[in-house]
């Protein structure tokens, strides 16, 4: 396929030599192109068709990266990657050594901010006008947030922060769910333009002017305006943040958007525009289903079919029907997520159990207290969340479920790596951070029959707890229907060896008893984090010259900390290997090359020891 305009647009200064009548032909092959390009890497994809012209406009009008251009989440920043000079390595997206999934400050100039999780870009943006400001530089700050982003608490923190505030702000609402205001069409994208003229806004300051010295007048005209434009437009909540309101608009139309925003870049002070967009834009099969459409595998442009996904059953799915089997057991059994349905396998429980399932949207903070309350009535509630987004929710974690001592189970998904999603959503931390909070027990399944007994055994647990897993499927275990309780603390010896005893956290036990076979050397699967098997250390201790713990998290303060600290507790001097993630961030690529890159596959695990100890 040819792509004659977008041939000769290789950063937005080219851009901005086309004509705006040449735009829509221009976005026509961004989007082909970007058919292609993610049909043979795979990535996210739908939020990225939806984003297209809007990515198309802010980069025509602006002056980037002289004007700070933010993305919240990032998902949808692919076409602005190949807008600004990395058209020619799209095919490396999120592979080892090629393009992020989402925007990173040492790819490119353009990428002003790092994202991943949301909610972050009007006050990362709001940063960015304040520091414009205070040096004395002319310069706009956007922020391109999306509808669910916006139900997170932290994007109003910002909002209030940043309202009637003296700096060039531009928050962008791309409303990609209709979950605002459908209110698209001639009739709004005409208001629009007016709303962001200079005609429109000049009026309003000099009649502001004239109505100073007349205080009751001045304020007789602002509500008359607020009632006006209430009647208009669903603005009144951002203007009453400080934000001068604009939209709702075609997200699609090019010409309405390079029209209002080179209009609202005259204006000075916060900007609020509201665009009404369609994830999978000119894919059919991704505007039918935006949510499988979200992130793809490899897939056939004509018929949209993905890659065969493995035959194991993945640890996600062993929660999801552990939870609806649990809750025919327990009714007082809820389910909560934060905006995570499908990716934390709770489709099948809201369709079971409507009245029992919660989704609080992007508010990780909320969720947790929220369980904290349930739990006080004396119910049980189960919290579905990614590791990495259960540390947006520390504070509440510590103050209002652990001080509390409240039986609240978190099921922690995407422990560990995660492969080409890469650091941002990597759970590198959960063990540290878990470990160290008084009343919390921690457990890590090894297999798959094995997650399906421990969340059984956090939910009897008249306290708070934490089941972690990762990503993608186990060794293939079959998954017992029946459900049994595992004793408290109790680890389970796979692999009596001498002189050698390796203590395995989680699925890692797997490679431990291969390099176990190896090295002849005894394999425990340690099961619980927290509380330990100090028993069973102390056994190990005793009757082998060196210890050596494994596990799929930061080695600091980890799980390994936890059997040092047990040692010396208990009196015991031994050397001990402590084997995990490194003190640094693990850049995306296949999970398998991630953890063989922290050494924690069999070869890994089995050099690390020999080296040193010089067996």
């Amino acid at each position: 396929m040819s792509y004659p305009l977008l041939d000769e647009v290789s950063c937005p200064l080219e851009l901005k030599k086309l004509a705006r009548a040449d735009l829509p032909q221009l976005a026509n092959e961004l989007r082909n192109y970007l058919l292609d390009s993610v049909s043979q890497t795979g990535g996210h994809f739908a939020s990225n068709l939806g984003a297209l012209e809007l990515t198309v406009a802010l980069h025509y009008v602006f002056d980037t990266p002289h004007d700070r251009l933010v993305w919240d989440v990032g998902h949808q920043s692919y076409p602005h990657k190949i807008l600004t000079g990395r058209r020619g390595q799209m095919h490396t997206m999120r592979k080892q050594h090629g393009l992020a999934g989402f925007p990173k400050r040492e790819e490119s100039e353009y990428d002003t901010f790092g994202v991943g999780h949301s909610s972050t870009s009007i006050g990362a943006a709001l940063g960015f006008a304040e520091a414009a400001k205070l040096k004395g530089e002319d310069r706009h700050a956007i922020a391109v947030i999306g509808d669910g982003a916006m139900t997170a608490g932290q994007a109003f923190e910002a909002l209030n922060n940043a309202g009637h505030r003296d700096v060039n702000l531009l928050v962008v609402l791309n409303d990609n769910e209709m979950s605002i205001s459908p209110n698209v069409g001639a009739l709004t994208n005409y208001l629009s333009k007016l709303l962001s003229s200079k005609f429109y806004n000049g009026i309003r300051s000099k009649s502001a002017r004239v109505l100073e010295a007349v205080p009751p007048l001045k304020e007789l005209a602002k509500k008359g305006e607020e009632h006006v434009k209430s009647m208009l437009t669903p603005g009144t909540m951002f203007e009453q943040f400080g934000f001068n309101y604009i939209g709702p608009i075609d997200g699609h139309d090019l010409d309405t958007l390079v029209t209002t925003l080179a209009n609202i870049k005259e204006l000075k002070g916060p900007q609020f525009l509201h665009v009404v967009t369609r994830k999978g834009e000119g894919y059919k099969k991704a505007i039918a289903d935006p949510v499988k459409y979200h992130a793809v595998t490899p897939f056939e442009k004509e018929d949209g079919m993905q890659g065969v996904k493995a035959a194991k059953v993945s640890y996600t799915k062993v929660f999801g029907d552990w939870l609806c089997d649990m809750a025919k057991v327990d009714k007082r059994l809820l389910g909560i997520t934060p905006a995570m349905r499908e990716g934390s396998g709770l489709v099948r429980f809201e369709q079971e159990n409507p009245d029992r399932y919660f989704d609080v949207g992007i508010a990780e903070q909320h969720a947790v207290t929220f369980a904290a309350g349930l739990a006080c009535e004396g119910l049980k509630p189960v919290v579905a969340i990614y590791s990495t987004f259960l540390q947006r929710a520390y504070d509440q974690l510590v103050h209002d479920v652990a001080l509390q001592n409240l039986p609240v189970v978190f099921a922690i998904d995407r422990a560990g790596q995660v492969g080409a999603d890469g650091p941002t959503h990597a759970g590198s931390f959960d063990l540290s951070y878990l470990r160290c909070i008084p009343n919390m027990v921690v457990l890590t399944p090894s297999d798959e029959n094995e997650c399906r007994q421990m969340l059984y055994t956090a939910f009897l647990h008249e306290g708070p707890s934490a089941v972690r897993y990762p990503r993608g499927t186990g060794p293939g275990v079959e998954v017992q229907s029946v459900m049994t309780a595992i004793p408290m603390a109790c680890a389970e010896v796979r692999r009596r060896g001498s002189t050698i005893a390796i203590l395995a956290f989680g699925p890692v036990l797997a490679s431990a008893l291969e390099a176990g076979d190896a090295l002849n050397a005894t394999v425990v699967n340690m099961r619980f984090v927290k509380p330990l098997d100090g028993g069973l250390i102390a056994e190990l201790a005793a009757s082998h010259d060196y210890l050596v713990t494994v596990e799929e998290g930061a080695v600091m303060g980890g799980a390994g900390s936890a059997v040092l600290e047990n040692l010396m507790a208990q009196d015991l001097c031994k050397p001990v290997l402590l084997l995990g993630f490194p003190d640094r961030y693990i850049e995306h690529a296949d999970q398998a090359v991630q953890l063989a890159e922290c050494g924690l596959d069999a070869a890994g695990i089995e050099a690390s020891i020999r080296q040193r100890w010089a067996i």
